[in-house]
């Protein structure tokens, strides 16, 4: 049957218990006189709303005012056991079809790139229309290919070559942060969610809040508003995308409920408030895509896919005041 959880799809942990991201396959990247030059309208992002790597995507995509320079579909929130699939903003609000390739799966964009492709099929994708093929799928460089890899387009009036997130002077400062906040926190969710056995969970639970417990202390150290040089990087925007779906999702629908975000991490609060009041951010936030893939799609997890009430903290308000700052 389609909703059958013994689909392959829905099968992400290993013999152990324990769940292993797959490395993504498609790693180039985008420079003058390489092979992916920068140009506008040349290339196309697919995303999901719902995914907290896709989210890292558009986000940096829209800080940068690249909106006009890269194209944009949206799949679908409800992940079948066909995988991603895209439907038009009639039938699913907030989703965008794929005017490029027009296709009907995120599937049929990795065979199109690769007809021998055999690994996952995962957003994001940044695709290339001239060479017709696949750029990245990896969230991490992708991110870096917005910050710095379109600079030498002067696009006018929204277009912000001087915003650096990844500033060479901190690079090792992020570098740093990102590699434990990425295994205690990001993949931290998603270890303790996907376990099957009560000793991988058990074991993946401690270490994500040992690192929500870490990121608070950090944040007070210092009274620091960013996590790296007092200045909105990459590192907090790596962050924010997992921390925005916690309360909502990761404490309940992955078992991540010894604390919550609301409660019991005032700083960390405060700094989410300050992130998602940036221009440009609470518009990349579709809670209604995030809440619904995570509760409808997870069948193994939660098979009568009732969605639950909470959004989590009203993150409008009160209004951080200097989150205005780095992005004026």
């Amino acid at each position: 049957s389609s909703t059958s959880t013994s689909a392959k799809l829905y099968k992400w942990a290993s013999a152990d218990g324990e769940f292993r991201r797959q490395v993504s396959s498609f790693r180039d990247s985008v420079s003058e006189g390489g092979r992916f030059a920068p140009e506008k309208d040349r290339y196309h992002l697919y995303i999901s709303h719902a995914c907290p790597w896709a989210h890292r995507t558009v986000l940096v995509r829209n800080l940068k005012g690249l909106e006009d320079v890269i194209g944009l579909s949206v799949v679908d929130y409800l992940m079948t056991p066909d995988g991603w699939h895209f439907s038009t903003e009639e039938e699913t609000p907030g989703s965008i079809p794929d005017s490029v390739n027009n296709a009907k799966f995120i599937r049929e964009i990795y065979f199109k790139a690769n007809p021998e492709y055999s690994g996952r099929f995962t957003v994001p994708v940044l695709w290339d229309k001239k060479e017709q093929t696949i750029v990245n799928n990896e969230s991490s460089e992708i991110i870096r290919i917005f910050n710095s890899g379109f600079n030498s387009l002067l696009v006018v009036p929204f277009f912000r070559p001087e915003l650096d997130f990844y500033p060479s002077a901190l690079a090792k400062e992020i570098d740093a942060l990102n590699e434990w906040v990425y295994d205690q926190i990001n993949n931290g969710v998603y270890k303790t969610g996907f376990a099957t056995t009560q000793a991988a969970y058990d074991k993946n639970v401690e270490i994500l809040f040992q690192g929500l417990d870490k990121v608070e202390a950090h944040l007070v150290e210092g009274n620091r508003v960013w996590l790296v040089g007092n200045q909105f990087t990459e590192a907090d925007i790596r962050l924010f995308t997992t921390i925005v779906r916690f309360d909502p999702v990761y404490h309940t629908h992955f078992k991540c409920n010894k604390k919550t975000i609301s409660h019991d991490y005032p700083h960390i609060l405060k700094w989410l408030r300050r992130v998602y009041q940036l221009p440009k951010v609470r518009e990349t936030v579709n809670l209604e895509h995030i809440k619904k893939h995570y509760f409808m799609s997870h069948i193994q997890i939660n098979p009568t896919k009732v969605v639950p009430a909470w959004n989590g903290p009203n993150l409008d308000i009160p209004v951080i005041e200097e989150s205005i700052a780095p992005l004026n």
